[in-house]
């Protein structure tokens, strides 16, 4: 009999341009027991099969009873199956972060409030220095964040070695279509012009040279190449619903379902058609060039900068909607194995955007120190991030796999590039951890005695399966952190 799931499935998907004989349905007759308790005779499904309708349009499926084992148990203290990366920029009003009482028996502070439905997913890492961030204050901060190195070269150099997003995408998404799953959203404000720059990059290749790797800012480019519906746009059907193209194909698996796999799959088709109508809203109804969104514009730096601060109150007024929907594509792209690592960096440094939904109408760097420090607002909007956090967490708990969750098999690391805004000090960095990937023990606010940040890195790799001892300059690493698991 297989396990009985206690946790809700998101439904996921992904749309091929091209379907391989592996993700073909593989018929295995033996005898399942769904959660009915009646007895049903049914197939085996491989975990990458699709549900293909005309032309080359495929809806790729959620995780079903019919993909795992006749008994299926979670493997302990296995490794991270996956690992995500989440940048907001600012930093944050420590006072008004750090949680108070005991490791395990501790209240949240007001900015991570919004985290208490999910209190016993997250590990509160404190007391960690980022020592690494030699150079320019905001740039050093980020060129160190996830790579755990000095600015190279000069002030205005890039990172000296690779981000752990791209040596975990080595290891994790092995004959997976991407390696990794860059994602931005109001990105390249101020100074960098919407142009590559290290106040904007946080990713870094693992070659020779060290490439910054730009992150992906549209959103509906995104869902093209990711969930390619090209074939439709192109024949001037945009608004065709891709559920329609599969035809009599849903009936026929449905038949040789059991009841809680039906209900998985009716689930998950009601959240295809649910976020076609939300790419809709962005589309225009044609196929979107780079930049064809309502509202929203993702290079909208590039009209800015130094001295010349140009504004698009309208992209700034989109960001929680494109935010949240930049979160949904990050979720189902590794619900559906299409890459087992992604990062979403929600600016860049300089963070020269508005928050008129929370009533800010500067932008986030006024705040920060360019009119002068302003913690009141800045605990507001850090609030907010958090916020969005909560969200990211929630639906990586939803979406089921066979041993599991998403989030039961992931690390999530939460991050900024400094501590204090109007400083840029860089002690006591306001970093989280979340999921229980390799063991991570969480619902704990972890003291640290100012150690490392690089330490914390290869204590995330280490969580992933990764042996090493060092990671970034090794001069910055004393080793893996104790008491992660």
């Amino acid at each position: 009999m297989l396990t009985k799931q206690t946790t809700e499935p998101v439904a996921t998907l992904i749309f091929l341009n091209e379907i391989r004989a592996s993700t073909a349905l593989i018929y295995v007759g033996f005898a399942l027991r769904g959660s009915s308790g009646r007895s049903v005779m049914a197939f085996r499904l491989n975990r990458r099969s699709v549900l293909r309708g005309a032309g080359s349009i495929a809806v790729a499926l959620p995780w079903l009873e019919a993909m795992a084992p006749e008994r299926s148990a979670r493997a302990a203290a296995a490794p991270a199956k996956r690992f995500i990366g989440v940048y907001t920029p600012g930093g944050t009003v420590l006072e008004k972060w750090r949680p108070i009482g005991s490791e395990e028996s501790f209240e949240l502070s007001p900015i991570l409030a919004p985290l208490q439905a999910m209190k016993s997913r997250v590990l509160v890492v404190d007391g960690i220095d980022m020592t690494c961030a030699v150079g320019e204050q905001d740039q050093a901060g980020l060129v160190g964040l996830w790579t755990g190195t000095s600015q190279s070269g000069s002030a205005t150099g890039y990172a000296s070695g690779p981000s752990i997003d791209q040596v975990l995408a080595e290891r994790l998404s092995t004959g997976q279509r991407l390696a990794s799953l860059p994602l931005a959203v109001r990105w390249g404000t101020g100074k960098a012009r919407g142009l590559p720059s290290p106040m904007n990059i946080a990713n870094y290749a693992t070659a020779p040279g060290h490439a910054p790797i730009v992150p992906r800012l549209d959103p509906i480019q995104v869902w093209e190449d990711l969930f390619g519906t090209s074939d439709l746009a192109e024949a001037g059907a945009w608004d065709k619903s891709i559920l329609d193209a599969l035809g009599r194909r849903y009936s026929k698996l449905a038949e040789r379902l059991g009841a809680a796999d039906r209900a998985r799959l009716e689930e998950h088709l009601t959240h295809v058609r649910h976020l076609e109508t939300r790419v809709r809203a962005f589309s225009s109804c044609s196929r979107p060039e780079l930049v064809d969104t309502t509202g929203y514009d993702p290079r909208a730096g590039l009209e800015s900068s130094e001295g010349v601060e140009v504004t698009s109150p309208t992209t700034d007024a989109a960001i929680p909607s494109v935010g949240k929907l930049m979160m949904d594509l990050l979720v189902m792209a590794l619900a559906c194995d299409l890459t087992s690592v992604a990062t979403l960096m929600w600016s860049d440094t300089e963070a020269k955007h508005s928050l008129p939904w929370l009533g800010l109408r500067d932008n986030l760097h006024y705040y920060v120190r360019g009119g002068g420090y302003h913690p009141e607002e800045l605990t507001q909007a850090f609030t907010w991030y958090v916020q969005q956090h909560a969200y990211l967490l929630e639906k990586l708990s939803q979406c089921q796999t066979a041993n599991g969750t998403l989030l039961d098999e992931s690390v999530v690391f939460f991050g900024s590039h400094i501590q204090r805004p109007p400083t840029s000090g860089k002690t006591d960095m306001p970093f989280l951890l979340g999921g229980s990937g390799g063991g991570l023990r969480t619902g704990r606010w972890m003291q640290n005695a100012h150690r490392s940040h690089n330490d914390l890195l290869v204590s995330i790799l280490n969580l992933c399966g990764d042996e090493r001892q060092t990671f970034g300059a090794a001069e910055f690493c004393a080793g893996p952190l104790g008491g992660l698991t």
